[in-house]
């Protein structure tokens, strides 16, 4: 991150998984859907996997996309932060993640053409909406130069053999409750706390379609000074089939007392454009292209 409830009812495990054994197989899902569960999870670490693979099995996302990102935060003395709030128009090749925002000013004016990199556990803010949440955290921040791997989209190589794998080497599943319409799990990351940065996730107790994720994430004061432990609590949608971010308030930890102790963002007009200009995502050019500039 850039600078600047009550249960219902608590089962036991056991006891949760006892109602998910209630679980029945469904009709085929829509076109474009994930697909319904229809294997009962017996524990609550393959309950955690069934959840992890139903939201993989919209990976890769679509390959661009655009969105309107709102950051709003308060000052330390609990009055609105107007030099750290603001809002930005992105569009996203999400191959790379390489983006192209404007920074809008009372809803008209645009600002200039910048080149940005959304990333969760970054120098910047968090995106794009499509993020993999079960993706590890980088062991070193990158800056918007750094160029991820693309997502496979195919294996591509013969298949000789099917392994299956039955142990999570991640995370430990603490506790499932039953939360209205969502299953709750809490999770302990067996090894590298902080790169496993998930600690509770929410679920559809139909579908598995994630709902809500509570994850470790870091505000960066300045490069190269003080790392402040955040804890985001993000909130999820489908839009086309396809789970997306569409809000996140973190909150700062380990003794910050600056500005934006909590910051919420709020992710809108999400749209999944076929193509996107390719000067979009070269830096190089936009000094070429200020008259046919996105706004």
């Amino acid at each position: 991150m850039r600078t600047v409830s009550s249960l219902t009812r608590t089962f036991t495990l056991l006891g949760a998984l006892a109602v998910a054994a209630a679980w029945a197989v469904h009709a085929p899902s829509p076109a474009g859907a994930a697909p319904t569960p229809t294997a009962t999870p017996t524990t609550p670490e393959q309950l955690f996997r069934q959840i992890r693979a139903v939201f993989r099995s919209h990976r890769p996302p679509p390959p661009y996309e655009t969105y309107t990102i709102v950051r709003t935060q308060n000052t330390n003395y609990n009055t609105p932060d107007l030099d750290n709030s603001y809002t930005y128009h992105v569009w996203v090749r999400t191959a790379d993640k390489a983006a192209l925002g404007r920074r809008v000013y009372m809803s008209f004016h645009r600002g200039t053409l910048e080149f940005q990199r959304p990333a969760f556990n970054e120098d910047r803010d968090p995106g794009p909406p499509t993020a993999d949440l079960f993706e590890p955290a980088p062991v070193h921040p990158h800056d918007v130069s750094w160029v991820p791997t693309p997502e496979p989209t195919s294996p591509g190589l013969s298949e000789i053999a099917v392994v299956k794998v039955t142990a999570n080497f991640d995370y430990r599943v603490t506790n499932v409750a039953i939360e209205g319409p969502y299953y709750h799990l809490s999770l302990t990351p067996i090894r590298d706390p902080d790169r496993n940065r998930l600690r509770e996730i929410y679920a559809d107790r139909k579908t598995l379609e994630l709902h809500k994720v509570v994850a470790t994430d870091k505000l960066f004061i300045l490069p190269g000074k003080d790392v402040y432990p955040v804890i985001f609590t993000i909130t999820l949608q489908p839009l086309d089939g396809i789970p997306v971010v569409t809000h996140i308030h973190g909150i700062v930890g380990g003794g910050y007392d600056g500005d934006g102790q909590q910051v919420d963002y709020d992710f809108k007009d999400i749209e999944f454009p076929s193509s996107l200009p390719a000067w979009y995502f070269d830096p190089h050019s936009y000094a070429s292209h200020q008259d046919d500039a996105p706004s």
